[in-house]
């Protein structure tokens, strides 16, 4: 994008954008994918103007696809060459030379599809949305449905079925195996800055977009840290502290547990009391049956 923005048959400016990873398909396969939030114009090359798009138009799409999908490829293959790749299973044989091209060759005929269209209920949602996929997992809870025989049964939507609602049931194996695709390496960027959002000037060229559009300087943010439920709320719109049982108390906090201590009593009920450990030292607990 940015290489094709800051041509002056295009949009000839410097771009800003953010990118989160996702990997993942409804059905757990894989099937990685970038949402990119992109403002509708950039910083003209010298810096004193803000170059707007067009209303309903921000770079073509099929240059972009093209684009894209020959740096990929190139630089799939430098990766290929400098030994960064691992192949394992069915594509073991791609870690000789002309087989790991011949498995490319497909990928370059292929039309790599870009979707580019303005939000439709604001900027605001569209932030909102690309927040909910920052660290979620492949699956949530809520679409499980039902584990048992070793089999896992859970809810999906099929995008190619007019978005119908359907179940797939899965081997637990199976199972694991599609999650885990979705598991990145340790130390992975899943979000990315690029142009004037980029991490070594952002604070300087932010300065300059809102000087250039009118914009007043952003509000301080609080330093006071969230309670994790409230901000879990926020994204969700799901509430941690309500009663999962009752659905209208409120949960609270009664007591934390140490991380390597001594397991706390377990209370049987308000009226028995608690049931005692035995000396954890000794050997594997007592329970106070009395």
């Amino acid at each position: 994008m940015r290489t094709i923005a800051a041509d002056p048959k295009h949009l000839g400016a410097e771009i800003g954008f953010f990118a989160v990873l996702h990997t993942w398909g409804q059905n757990l396969l894989h099937h990685p994918h970038l949402h990119c939030v992109v403002p509708g114009g950039g910083l003209s090359p010298d810096g004193n103007r803000w170059i707007s798009c067009r209303p309903d138009f921000f770079l073509h799409v099929r240059v972009l696809g093209r684009l894209f999908r020959r740096l990929f490829l190139k630089y799939l293959e430098q990766a290929f060459d400098a030994g960064k790749l691992q192949f394992f299973s069915s594509l073991e044989p791609c870690r000789e030379r002309r087989a790991f091209l011949r498995h490319l060759a497909p990928a370059r005929k292929k039309k790599w599809v870009v979707y580019a269209k303005p939000p439709f209920a604001g900027p605001d949602d569209v932030l909102e949305y690309a927040a909910r996929y920052t660290h979620r997992v492949a699956i949530s809870n809520d679409r499980v449905l039902d584990i048992q025989d070793e089999k896992v049964r859970f809810r999906w939507k099929d995008y190619r079925d007019q978005s119908r609602q359907k179940t797939m049931t899965l081997t637990a194996d199976e199972f694991i195996r599609r999650f885990l695709l979705h598991v990145l390496p340790e130390g992975f960027q899943r979000i990315r800055y690029y142009g004037f959002l980029g991490n070594r000037h952002r604070k300087e060229k932010l300065a300059r977009c809102r000087q250039l559009l009118n914009m007043p300087p952003p509000e301080p943010h609080s330093h006071v840290k969230k309670d994790y439920r409230d901000r879990y709320e926020e994204l969700t719109g799901k509430s941690l502290k309500t009663c999962p049982v009752c659905r209208k108390g409120q949960m609270v906090i009664t007591e934390v547990f140490q991380a390597g201590g001594i397991p706390p009593p377990i209370w049987d009920s308000p009226i028995t009391g608690p049931r005692i450990w035995d000396n954890p030292t000794t050997g594997p607990p007592i329970w106070d049956t009395s």
